[in-house]
């Protein structure tokens, strides 16, 4: 009887987090409890937006969506200077990240936490997170740190 009664507690105790797991897709890395949410705004009909969204859930990051048809509000509030923008603007622990950022120099920048806006890949660059193209190529490109006056600067180079 003990035996039993062990067992439908076992299984009781299953049923109530099988749910949780059900909803992680199968090839899903854990959540970094370390590291902040990562808010990412952008269009709804965006691919390589989802791809970028991707590779951050993949490096640790929790991310949280938000569809929206208009970005230019979106980044005028986070300080994105002109010419320095990108398809997808996202927002974590008080910077922004725009564009094709690798995770490995957003997790740098909250590292860091240098006096700054946050960091641009301003266009899109091939072969950056997101960007990936099937032959491998990889565009050099320069991820830069926004300082508080607007101003760029080299933060980071990939690619080359």
């Amino acid at each position: 009887m003990k035996t039993m009664m062990r067992n439908v507690f076992a299984l009781a105790a299953l049923l109530l987090v099988a749910p949780a797991f059900a909803q992680a897709p199968a090839n899903a890395s854990p959540v970094d409890n370390s590291l902040p949410l990562v808010t990412v705004h952008k269009s709804p009909y965006c691919g390589c937006c989802k791809l970028w969204i991707e590779h951050m859930r993949a490096e640790g990051f929790e991310v949280k969506v938000v569809e929206t048809e208009d970005l230019g509000p979106v980044k005028a509030r986070v300080g994105i200077p002109p010419a320095k923008g990108s398809c997808h603007t996202a927002e974590v622990d008080g910077y922004f990240v725009e564009g094709h950022v690798p995770a490995q120099d957003v997790k740098r920048l909250l590292t860091e936490r240098p006096q700054a806006r946050g960091l641009t890949v301003p266009g899109m660059p091939i072969g950056s997170p997101g960007m990936e193209a099937p032959d491998g190529r990889v565009q050099p490109y320069t991820v830069e740190l926004i300082t508080p006056d607007g101003k760029a600067e080299p933060f980071a180079r990939h690619g080359e």
